[in-house]
């Protein structure tokens, strides 16, 4: 029977591997890993435009703010590209390691500025640069003050923003640096400003106009300028009002800048490693993505199973299949060959996966980053795969959960005629079979709680949460006692689906009602 198994799985195996299919489905997931990546940064530095806007202030005062606060910014976004660069390039980055920490602190941009800002950061890097080192390329400005256009006078102020509208609709083009631009919003800034906490605490009628700063534009999704406007101008008006009561705003601001100092420190790690880094946070969390992985190869591979058995069975291919095999022998020989399908799938998933960390995060895990940097996560990945269960519990609760799902899906298969009818039939439980999709974010926060410890006991949504549990130190009757009852529960499974998958295969017509296949698993062999 072995042999005879044995055969089928190689067929079913070689089968797979010929399909155009399957390789643009284990091609697709690094794509789509690299692109989850690079896309967003793309759009972020290259697809978002800058951002231009007009500021109406009859006081002056403001709009010099706020280009203060736009360009410290701005500085703190090339400052970070440069530390990036640096790490990427260096010859000996490990050398500049604390140097170059030092610019990633977030009080450090001042300093980057009195320096004389990137070209001065570039000089000190003069000689320092691999040979054949790529030229900097600074980042787009995300916004850029203008003023007002010529043909819109800034008085009288009931009329500015009706002079204004054909710019911030968009019938109307800007002139910046001979290109045509669009108008983002206007910021009208009244002569005083309202203090709406006096107000509000006062219980007076809010004005919808007199006194507020008036933000006009049509994107509604990009709150990034308004933001910003608010920030830097009630952090002056604070400022202000200090000084009215008497009191020292730098030394009010030197206070407001105290922060709690707290490390996190974990009892489970040896004496003297007990502080928590980032490797220990990828740690608590990883299970999870590990867990959409585990979910996804199950349902594609048992997808694949069940595909197979109904297209096997609809063209008659099955019953000559059965003319040289039994039943039991053909079902095994079946879920095999899908079984090494689906764990070659998730070898090259993991292996790629890691490739991409490596390549668009880690590069290399050498560029110099200081401990718990996201230029480790590789390293951390790493030491975390040989550390833990982590591998060995994700390929265990592949092949206990792909049994699970794959017997029921080749029991489902061979009792219908067409892929429609196994659809019917699948619509009725696929709400249960996505509960292990809504509990991944759940699980990490409480691994070992009522929710994680009960659902950890229901055998289809097992695998997946033990999975999630794997790195949250279980409780020994858990692990083991689940284990022995997932094998229990396969090994049933398997002895209904092979009473179902006799009777079934060569049956046509309708496909069982429930109960009918509860007959077929209950009558005697």
């Amino acid at each position: 029977m072995f042999h005879i198994a044995f055969l089928v799985a190689a067929r079913e195996y070689l089968e797979n591997l010929k399909t155009k299919g399957f390789w643009f489905g284990i091609i697709l997931f690094p794509l789509i890993w690299t692109a989850a990546i690079k896309i967003p940064i793309l759009i972020e530095k290259k697809g978002v435009p800058t951002r231009y806007f007009v500021v109406s202030d009859p006081s002056s005062k403001w709009k010099g703010l706020i280009d203060r606060e736009i360009d410290q910014r701005y500085q703190r976004e090339v400052l970070d590209e440069l530390v990036s660069y640096a790490r990427r390039n260096l010859k000996r980055p490990a050398d500049l390691a604390e140097w170059l920490d030092h610019w990633s602190e977030s009080s450090a941009v001042e300093e980057f500025i009195t320096k004389g800002g990137q070209p001065g950061f570039l000089k000190e890097l003069e000689g320092l640069l691999e040979t054949g080192a790529p030229l900097f390329s600074p980042p787009r400005r995300r916004f850029q003050s203008i003023p007002l256009p010529s043909e819109v006078p800034e008085s009288p102020r009931e009329t500015l923003i009706d002079r204004l509208r054909p710019w911030l609709k968009g019938d109307e083009k800007l002139q910046v640096e001979n290109q045509s631009v669009n108008l983002f919003a206007a910021v009208l800034i009244p002569h005083v400003l309202r203090d709406s906490g006096a107000t509000a605490s006062s219980g007076a009628k809010k004005s919808s106009a007199e006194g507020n700063i008036e933000f006009w534009s049509d994107n509604l999704a990009d709150v990034g300028l308004e933001q910003l406007v608010t920030e830097s101008i009630g952090r002056e008006l604070r400022t202000a009002a200090y000084q009215v009561k008497g009191m020292d705003a730098a030394a009010v601001k030197a206070i407001e800048s105290i922060h709690v100092p707290l490390i996190s420190l974990n009892p489970r790690k040896a004496a003297g490693e007990e502080q928590v880094g980032l490797g220990d946070r990828i740690r608590q969390w990883i299970p999870s993505v590990f867990v959409y992985l585990l979910w996804v190869a199950v349902f594609v591979t048992a997808q694949m199973l069940l595909t197979s058995v109904i297209e096997e069975k609809s063209n008659r291919i099955i019953e000559v299949l059965l003319s040289s095999v039994t039943p039991e022998e053909l079902m095994a020989g079946k879920l095999a060959g899908i079984a090494l399908t689906g764990l070659t799938m998730l070898a090259f998933w993991i292996i790629t996966s890691m490739g991409v960390l490596w390549v668009n995060i880690g590069h290399g895990g050498g560029s110099g980053g200081g401990s718990g940097s996201v230029e480790n996560i590789p390293i951390d990945l790493l030491n975390l795969m040989q550390t833990t269960w982590l591998l060995p519990a994700f390929l265990g609760y592949f092949a206990l959960g792909f049994l699970v799902y794959a017997t029921f899906f080749l029991a489902l298969g061979s009792t219908c005629n067409t892929l429609k009818e196994a659809q019917n039939m699948m619509g009725m439980i696929m709400p249960i079979l996505l509960v292990p999709l809504f509990t991944i974010p759940f699980i990490p926060r409480d691994p070992n709680g009522t929710l994680a410890r009960v659902l950890s006991w229901i055998p289809p949504f097992t695998p997946f949460v033990m999975m999630n549990r794997v790195t949250g130190h279980p409780p020994m009757i858990d692990v083991f006692g689940t284990l022995i009852m997932l094998v229990g529960f396969v090994f049933l499974e398997l002895l209904a689906a092979a009473r179902i998958f006799r009777i079934g295969v060569l049956r046509t017509g309708q496909p069982p009602r429930w109960m009918e296949l509860l007959r077929w698993v209950t009558q005697k062999a």
